[in-house]
């Protein structure tokens, strides 16, 4: 096994940091009422395979339950000098990230990421694929750059279908930091919060509400109209309307005659 797929040793006089996922109730203030959640931690300076498998993990969980669950993924604020990224990895280990990124990204669950300090690396690559993003008024997203060049992953695309090819070239091209409330004024956070806790907990009871399996539909559909000709995504959103029509019928045929109307 190459040296890069190990874990890193531990700091002199302290405990290894690992990253998780974990769920359930008990879990302060990430929980929703009923513990219907899972939280994705991830800690900065574990290598790609292990970053990997926490999301891996996550989906799993996450695609196991039948009722509705919020992912809350929690991300590491990176040290302030940290662009590199990925480090000394192979073309298949950064395959299998972007597949698993891809994987939470198409999840029958709500995501919500909640970030501070500097983020980039697999922070922004998890925060651009998250349904719902918190951002403490510290963060500053950080272009991943390798002797002065962008990092070409996924995070380009994405990048430029959140934000159009102008505004995403002045990241790519030239590396500029997005403090927070530009971010916010990009969309690329929803919100700023001094109480991150509060603010994840809020969010997810409020989002819990909707996410199902047909949060996913949609969320596809949004993501497939950035590519898709109007006649090529008809079909799609035609077969969505059948089936929100088929599931308000059912809804509408369950109520007594007492009920109102």
């Amino acid at each position: 096994m190459r040296t890069h797929d190990m874990p890193p040793p531990p700091a002199e006089g302290g405990q290894a940091r690992h990253s998780t996922a974990e769920g359930g109730p008990g879990d302060g203030p990430d929980g929703l009422p009923d513990g219907l959640d899972i939280t994705l931690r991830l800690e900065t300076g574990l290598p790609l395979p292990r970053l990997t498998a926490v999301v891996t993990e996550a989906c799993d969980r996450a695609e196991g339950r039948s009722e509705r669950t919020v992912v809350i993924v929690r991300l590491p604020r990176a040290p302030a000098a940290a662009r590199s990224w990925p480090g000394p990895v192979d073309i298949q280990q950064i395959n299998r990230w972007e597949r698993a990124v891809r994987r939470l990204e198409r999840l029958p669950a709500m995501s919500i990421a909640v970030a501070g300090g500097a983020c980039g690396g697999p922070a922004l690559d998890l925060l651009l694929v998250s349904d719902y993003r918190i951002g403490a008024p510290d963060l500053r997203l950080l272009a991943p750059v390798n002797d002065g060049q962008f990092w070409p992953g996924m995070a380009v695309y994405r990048l430029s279908q959140q934000l159009g090819a102008a505004r995403a070239r002045q990241i790519v091209l030239w590396g500029d930091d997005i403090d927070a409330p530009r971010a916010r004024e990009l969309g690329l956070i929803d919100q700023v919060s001094a109480d991150t806790d509060e603010a994840v907990h809020t969010a997810s009871v409020l989002m819990g509400r909707i996410s199902d399996r047909e949060l996913a539909v949609r969320r596809q559909l949004l993501l497939e109209a950035q590519t898709l000709e109007f006649d090529d995504a008809l079909g799609a959103h035609l077969a969505a309307c059948d089936r929100e029509l088929r599931r308000l019928t059912a809804l509408q045929a369950g109520r007594t005659p007492g009920d109102a109307a």
